[in-house]
């Protein structure tokens, strides 16, 4: 149970930050949406790794990162500022 609260937590997390880059504006560059982005695709990575789906866990994990190298960007880029 606790891990489908997981799997539906790190979907929702990725899916909203979409819906509302979508439709609200959301910056796709900023730290919310990469944040929100890794945090959804590394919690979905690990649970796919878990269960040996190893083309979930490729998907997830480039995800995840590829939205921690926007992040270290924005914060090198912060740190020059």
């Amino acid at each position: 149970m606790t891990e489908l609260l997981f799997e539906v937590l790190g979907a929702l997390m990725i899916l909203a930050t979409f819906a509302l880059n979508q439709f609200a504006g959301l910056d796709g560059h900023g730290m919310p949406y990469l944040a929100l982005n890794a945090a959804g695709a590394a919690i979905l990575a690990v649970l796919a790794a878990l269960h040996g789906q190893v083309g979930f866990l490729l998907l997830q994990g480039v995800w995840a990162f590829v939205a921690l190298w926007g992040l270290v960007g924005l914060l090198r880029q912060e740190g020059e500022s």
